[in-house]
């Protein structure tokens, strides 16, 4: 048995896991879900993954790995070359802060802006087994927290070329998702973001981007 990725072409977290896979060359195969028909939710995935949610993903053991950060973590310690988490304590807690930040101020944010306000995803304003419905004034707090979060990566990436670290990171690879993902809630850098734009060009040089 191989690894195995179950993703979603469409969905920002699966492309984590997918641009970590590529970064560190690890050979998988992938089994689509297809959110959009609410696959997710069908009987036959909650038997992979009970949370209901992408990526999920199989090891040759069969053990299933259901959240990005226990991927991460599974991987890096598996194939530690090349790193991507750090090698000196130091970088390590760099990396891991500003990761956590990426996740907690962007992509809850635009979570938080596209969920509670898009209208299919009513009754699902948050993801997983059980239904809640949408709260419009959190929409409105989603979008001003990613506007912000932009300036406060435009401001660190002042004479920098990564986002963490002394080279590329995981904390790269879930900025370069939260800026790109961010348009769903009409939010993009723009010509006050220099620094952003400038690291945000670099990023797409990577072939693993392209995925």
């Amino acid at each position: 048995m191989t690894i195995t990725l179950y993703d979603c072409a469409t969905a920002p977290s699966p492309r984590r896991a997918r641009i970590l896979l590529a970064e560190k060359g690890i050979a998988h195969e992938t089994v689509n879900i297809d959110l959009s028909k609410r696959e997710q939710l069908g009987e036959a995935f909650r038997a992979i993954n009970p949370r209901c949610t992408v990526p999920a993903l199989r090891l040759e053991d069969g053990h299933i790995l259901t959240d990005n950060a226990g991927i991460a973590a599974y991987l890096e310690a598996r194939f530690p070359e090349p790193p991507l988490m750090g090698t000196t304590p130091l970088e390590k807690a760099d990396i891991a802060s500003w990761n956590s930040r990426i996740e907690l101020e962007c992509f809850m944010a635009i979570a938080e802006g596209l969920r509670n306000s898009s209208p299919a995803m009513v009754d699902r304003a948050l993801p997983g087994p059980v239904n809640y419905p949408q709260i419009p004034e959190l929409a409105q707090r989603g979008v001003a927290r990613v506007q912000s979060f932009f300036d406060v990566l435009e401001a660190h990436l002042e004479g920098r070329d990564n986002i963490a670290g002394n080279g590329f990171s995981i904390a790269d690879i879930s900025a370069v998702i939260a800026v790109d993902f961010a348009r769903v809630i009409r939010v993009k850098p723009g010509e006050q973001h220099p620094n952003l734009l400038r690291w945000r060009a670099a990023m797409a040089l990577r072939p693993s981007m392209q995925l």
